[in-house]
């Protein structure tokens, strides 16, 4: 990162900070994805101008401390029921460690009170692959996002952009600085243009706006204030965008079937809608958009989509080992282990009552119903098999892509401890090329000598992939499946050359495999992006992705993220 970008970055995180000070439970907090180092530090040393107390939390924070309960150890000593108050018992800024290791249950918890303004939240996502991220219920509840990637100690100075008394002027001023209909109306076109379709973002890109506005000294947020609540607030939640960048991906026009009428210039001019954003906008989301962006964009498709991608196997709950959970009421079993902390804290309520009852003077009576056992969260090893069509439609220069973009991919399952499979379908059947497995060497000799032509069995293929994923479930494995076609399956099952049988086989096989539960994701890599395909993803519940002219870096950069999202 050059000396100026890097200056860039560090003046858009103070700006977000001070931001933040002047109105933080209306705008949620800021999701702050930064390693720990002397840049990070720097940044949440600036927090001290919010003008609420800050509480520093960590990821498996009890609900007992959130929201107050019985304090056990008090309770114990007086011999009645002492209670003691939560965190969120007065508003304050709550300052969330690794949170991309957040249990399931935290991120409910944690939005409700967001919702209600309880507090606010600077959640610290310390995360190293792309996989490892905020959990989508509090990235839709933070309306600031800043990353310090990267970021050279040396862009940290003394001085600040914003000082206290500005921060404090600009609190006073908030309550008269207001928004005009059509800026806010822009603003909300402007989310519809990048494909988000939340509404607490528009709403948090106003309030940002209001605040900078009133940093500034204005009555009314200016242009470069609505850029910049745009850049702030919609850069990292962007879904997709304008058609003008989209045309670098699209191929070529010279590629299309000239036996098919070009109506393309009336669908056009009736679809385009006039009231699209003005290019301030867009050119300020632009610059904060990652340099990868189809890799991004490919990703947020994934998590919107709601696939079971994570980066990781599947959870699983265990009792011995793995993750803590919140512990349950239950009967001990030889196998489960008793929560004595859990135990005690929900027997004390009900002692002097149980004193009083009892003829013998026992002083801490436990009932069957007070037991509460130690639960944990462990993960199973994830399966990546790769169906990858060999058939002669595939043209001999994409196949050399495929095979480079699943080398790569291949590459990062082995970082990551993945295992990984490889089926190939060519001629009139599917064939296994390689089984579950975690040797690199032995993965890329196969995929090496993976030879190309004939039929394109595309059922057969599913198949193989379907019978792989069954047989790793049994081995306690989480399997994911890649398709890699162009869509011109013409082979049925039986062996036949039968393309409307192929195509209902096909379509059915998938419908098979949604029943696994598995996250998939189909690449097309047909010149011209086929429906059958689209269509064939939907059936499978998964992804459907067209990457007609990607490299392979793009493809294996674009199938990691949909995946991983």
């Amino acid at each position: 990162m050059t000396g100026a970008s890097a200056s860039a970055a560090w003046d858009r995180a103070c700006t977000a900070v001070a931001v933040l000070a002047v109105d933080p439970l209306a705008l949620g907090g800021l999701w702050l994805r930064a390693r720990s180092g002397p840049v990070r530090e720097a940044l949440l040393d600036r927090l001290d101008a919010l003008p609420l107390p800050r509480r520093r939390i960590q990821p498996m924070v009890s609900d007992s401390q959130l929201f107050g309960g019985v304090d056990l150890s008090a309770t114990l000593a007086a011999g009645r029921v002492v209670h003691e108050r939560g965190l969120l018992a007065t508003p304050a800024v709550l300052v969330l460690a690794m949170a991309e290791r957040s249990p399931s249950g935290l991120p409910a918890r944690l939005g409700q009170a967001l919702d209600d303004r309880r507090c606010a939240l600077v959640a610290l996502d310390e995360g190293a692959e792309a996989d490892e991220m905020l959990p989508t219920a509090l990235q839709e509840r933070l309306g600031l996002f800043v990353c310090l990637d990267d970021l050279p100690v040396a862009v940290i100075d003394a001085s600040r952009r914003w000082t206290d008394a500005d921060i404090t002027s600009a609190r006073d001023r908030l309550r008269s600085v207001t928004v005009s209909a059509e800026n806010a109306d822009e603003l909300v076109i402007l989310a519809a243009t990048l494909g988000i379709g939340s509404l607490r973002a528009p709403l948090f890109a106003v309030r940002v706006a209001r605040a900078l506005a009133a940093l500034n000294g204005r009555a009314a947020p200016s242009r470069d204030d609505l850029a910049q609540a745009a850049d702030l607030v919609f850069a990292h939640r962007a879904l997709a965008f304008p058609d003008r960048d989209e045309a670098e991906v699209a191929p070529e026009a010279d590629q299309a079937d000239p036996d098919t009428p070009d109506d393309s210039h009336d669908d056009s001019d009736r679809s385009r809608d006039p009231a699209l954003p003005d290019d301030i906008l867009l050119d300020a989301v632009r610059v904060a958009l990652p340099p990868d962006l189809l890799a991004q964009l490919a990703g947020n498709r994934a998590r919107v989509r709601g696939g079971t991608g994570s980066g990781s196997g599947s959870r699983k709950r265990g009792n011995r080992r793995g993750r803590p959970l919140p512990s349950r009421p239950g009967h001990p079993d030889g196998r489960s282990r008793i929560d004595i902390v859990a135990t005690l804290r929900a027997a004390a309520p009900w002692q002097p009552m149980r004193r009083a009852a009892s003829p013998h003077g026992h002083l801490l009576h436990i009932r069957p119903a007070d037991i509460r056992l130690r639960r944990f969260e462990d993960r199973s090893d994830r399966l990546l098999i790769f169906a990858v069509d060999a058939s002669g439609s595939s043209a001999m220069a994409r196949l050399a892509e495929a095979k480079g973009a699943v080398e790569l991919l291949l590459a990062e399952a082995y970082a990551r401890r993945d295992h990984v499979a490889l089926v190939a379908f060519r001629g009139a059947a599917a064939e296994l090329l390689l089984p579950p497995t975690r040797s690199l060497v032995q993965t890329k000799r196969r995929l090496t000598a993976l030879p190309g032509g004939g039929g394109t069995p595309l059922a057969a293929g599913l198949r193989a992939a379907q019978e792989t994923a069954i047989h790793a479930r049994r081995h306690g494995l989480t399997p994911s499946l890649v398709l890699l076609t162009d869509g011109r399956g013409n082979v049925a099952l039986d062996g036949r050359a039968d393309r409307a049988q192929a195509g209902e086989d096909a379509e059915a096989v998938a419908r098979s495999i949604r029943g696994l539960g598995m996250s998939s994701l189909v690449v097309d890599t047909a010149n011209r992006p086929q429906e059958a395909l689209r269509a064939l993803s939907g059936t499978l519940g998964g992804t459907y992705l067209a990457l007609p002219r990607a490299s392979a870096e793009r493809l294996s950069k674009a199938v990691s993220s949909a995946l991983d999202g």
